[in-house]
């Protein structure tokens, strides 16, 4: 039970780390627009309900934190509340230079901007924690130069690290693509016959697969990750089968349609046996459709990290931006295969399987923290730009209907959609919970 509340713990307080940051650079994006646009602000807020500190800056702007910190919000001059209904009571009497600087007053395009940068600035977080990442751990060279060893079972004093892996099998391997190419078709043998070059010299060397069946990462809300295998523990067998490489272990438990699957796991010189049921996932593939599969949770690595350099910032910040888009594309898609039945409802998550993931991500170190931190605030920063009332796409629509007739929403459609909206937002998460309490495990 100790264990279980260090491990709520944790996750309760890597999330709140997360949630804070996220939010507060959200909030931080509105607020900063809208100053430099002349939309006063004076409320930000990191957290709803009972406040806990405040503080008031010289610009009238009243910074607090509350109780409950699962959000925030920006109330500027001319708002009723944080979700920018406006206040008419409060806009009657003022002289059109004040009206200037209150929400409602304001140039369609400065409302317009200062809405779109909370969700901008969640994108540019998560941009800028996928580049800090990168330039922090580098980038693998172009060859197969062994870096770091695991720690497998099978592994032989053969291979040593900065050895430059020419050749496995007798079939070159002059860089990264091509060792991988070449160990791809390597997946049955246990043992292999690696061409090196070590201190000038050519050398033959035994050693263990290169794609051998270690744990590279467990996924969390995984069989994997309840059954209590880590990162780094090596796959021995399953289903009463020797494993050589780690593609033969995916093909076993797709076999398995979902029953129990026992299996062989050695960790740290000692082995242990496990049983545990895949479970059904759908997976994004290159072109953005989805594939369905039987799944305990783990992916595989390689015998060996690279050698890395350091990239440019060129390089990083294309490959940032790479990464960025890519998950805005597979979120994207992945909604869309939801609402057509092609995927599981169970690919929606709320706050307790957000919390979950981040949790997870922290044990397995920061960069995969800090990797988690940028897909949330990807996340949330897209699902703001959903055309939903109450949310920031939902005045953006407002501000297109406004562009379009030259007038904006009346009081009371827009008390009608707020209302709509925000019922629409606590189905879906009441929907979102139940997925991740009680549905779907």
């Amino acid at each position: 039970m100790i264990s279980d509340l260090g491990g709520t713990a944790w996750t309760l307080g890597t999330f709140l780390v997360a949630i804070v940051i996220i939010v507060t650079v959200h909030e931080f994006g509105h607020y900063i627009v809208g100053r430099w646009t002349g939309i006063h602000a004076e409320v930000f807020s990191l957290g709803f309900g009972k406040v806990i500190w405040s503080r008031t800056d010289r610009r009238g702007t009243r910074w607090q934190i509350a109780a409950l910190p699962l959000g925030g919000y920006v109330k500027f001059k001319g708002d009723a509340d944080g979700a920018s209904r406006p206040d008419k009571g409060a806009l009657v009497g003022l002289s059109p230079e004040e009206r200037r600087h209150t929400m409602h007053g304001a140039p369609l395009w400065a409302r317009s901007a200062t809405v779109v940068a909370g969700p901008l600035a969640n994108f540019i977080l998560a941009f800028l924690l996928f580049f800090g990442v990168i330039m922090a751990k580098g980038v693998a060279v172009d060859q197969p130069l062994i870096g770091t060893l695991r720690d497998v079972p099978f592994a032989t004093p053969s291979l040593q690290v900065g050895d430059l892996v020419t050749a496995m099998e007798g079939q070159p391997t002059p860089d990264l693509a091509s060792f991988f190419t070449v160990a791809d078709g390597l997946s049955d043998k246990a043992s292999v016959t690696y061409q090196i070059t070590r201190d000038g010299k050519s050398l033959s060397v035994q050693g263990p697969n290169p794609l051998p069946p270690v744990a590279d990462s467990v996924q969390p809300q995984s069989a994997a990750l309840d059954a209590g295998i880590a990162a780094g523990d090596v796959i021995l067998k399953a289903a009463g089968q020797d494993i050589a490489s780690f593609s033969q272990l995916p093909k076993l438990v797709e076999a398995t349609s979902g029953k129990p699957i026992g299996l062989t796991v050695w960790r740290a010189g000692k082995t242990f046996d496990v049983t545990l049921t895949p479970r059904r996932r759908d997976l994004p593939t290159a072109d953005g459709s989805f594939e369905t599969r039987w799944l305990i949770g783990i992916s595989g690595g390689v015998l060996f990290d690279p050698v890395t350099r350091a990239p440019s910032v060129t390089e990083a910040a294309t490959t940032a931006w790479n990464q960025g888009f890519f998950m805005v594309k597979t979120n994207l898609s992945g909604l869309g295969y939801m609402l057509a039945g092609k995927i599981s409802s169970c690919n929606m998550s709320s706050p307790i399987g957000m919390a979950k993931v981040v949790g997870a991500a922290a044990r397995t170190g920061w960069e995969t923290f800090l990797q988690t931190v940028a897909l949330v605030s990807l996340s949330i920063g897209l699902l703001n730009l959903f055309p939903i009332p109450v949310l920031d796409g939902g005045h953006l629509v407002f501000h297109i209907w406004e562009a379009t007739t030259g007038n904006p929403p009346s009081d009371r459609v827009l008390q009608v959609l707020m209302t709509i909206g925000l019922a629409l937002l606590v189905a879906l998460m009441l929907f979102a919970v139940s997925n991740d309490l009680f549905r779907c495990s």
